[in-house]
């Protein structure tokens, strides 16, 4: 793609409620908020990055996206897609967890899509989807297997990522930009902490219930139909399953551990291929999401879908 411009490393933001590989061993940067510090983004050599690809015609930068890919391609990878936290109202698509995927045979790609502050849901939806078409309908500039293709989020990105995987082929979700006429479906789902039902979180007294009133652009009580249509674990069974993983921390005060159980139990009961990790002494990005060992469980469950064979319905708690 030569119109697409290319950059080696750069100085960048630490996402919100998340945290940035240091190296494929699995040391990590951690920090609380975006702007709290910086990192130089680790590449594994043999790698390189195209940043800023608009997914969009005429897209701002909310509407872009970075692809990291091999400097010399052998065969089409699969592909894992990062989307950012920030209560949906803030973050940035720099320095994505994973960078040891590109090791394991992946190409990472991570996303913009535009925040509360400026569209209200279901923008960040169909920007989600735009994205994927984008990097489907370019898979072989990009070195990608377009049926391979999986979706990692924390936080607000852990809901997207989520409704992502329980919206395939739902017309509804698309929007009207970008590649259109390219499939927007994915094959694998990991949902760090992210929103299920916002029907059930609207009424409970929480920090993160007000970001959601953002969201939905008004009180989540006064707008039911909305707070279904954002939530993953309402469009459960309405589309065919593909595998998740979710990880939650027991002590997360943002959004509740209940909101992950929930989804969990309907994609059991939907006959998914799914696994929910419960951290324990682990709040909301923090803890055990920091850990190397977190890291493998996630790596893991993208190899054994893309690579082996999806896991079963599981509940744990990590010791």
């Amino acid at each position: 793609m030569k119109e697409l411009k290319l950059k080696i490393f750069g100085w960048i933001g630490i996402c919100a409620a998340a945290f940035s590989a240091a190296s494929h061993a699995g040391v990590v940067a951690p920090t609380t908020h975006p702007s709290v510090s910086v990192i130089r983004q680790w590449i594994p050599s043999g790698f390189h990055t195209i940043r800023d690809v608009p997914y969009v015609p005429h897209a701002g930068r909310s509407q872009m996206l970075d692809v990291y890919v091999p400097d010399v391609a052998t065969a089409p990878r699969p592909v894992m897609v990062w989307i950012h936290g920030g209560g949906w109202y803030s973050g940035d698509k720099s320095s994505p967890p994973g960078m040891g995927l590109l090791l394991r045979g992946y190409v990472v790609a991570s996303i913009n899509y535009r925040l509360s502050r400026d569209a209200v849901f279901p923008a960040q939806i169909y920007d989600c989807k735009a994205a994927i078409r984008f990097l489907r309908a370019h898979a072989r500039e990009f070195d990608i297997d377009p049926a391979r293709i999986g979706v990692w989020g924390c936080s607000a990105g852990g809901q997207l990522a989520a409704l992502l995987g329980t919206t395939n082929d739902r017309i509804e979700y698309e929007g009207n930009e970008g590649a259109l006429g390219v499939s927007s479906n994915v094959q694998a789902v990991c949902d760090w902490f992210g929103p299920s039902d916002f029907l059930r979180w609207k009424d409970l007294n929480v920090p993160g219930a007000k970001v959601v009133n953002q969201l939905l652009g008004g009180l989540a009580a006064n707008h039911d139909a909305a707070a279904r249509f954002a939530s993953p674990a309402e469009q459960v069974g309405r589309s065919p399953a593909v595998p998740f993983l979710i990880m939650h921390g027991d002590q997360d005060k943002l959004v509740p551990l209940q909101q992950s159980q929930i989804l969990y139990e309907r994609l059991r009961r939907a006959g998914a291929s799914v696994k929910l990790v419960v951290l324990p002494r682990t709040g909301h990005g923090t803890g055990w999401f920091k850990s190397r060992d977190t890291l493998a469980t996630v790596y893991d469950f993208f190899d054994r879908c893309f690579k082996k064979s999806p896991v079963r319905a599981i509940a744990t708690t990590r010791p």
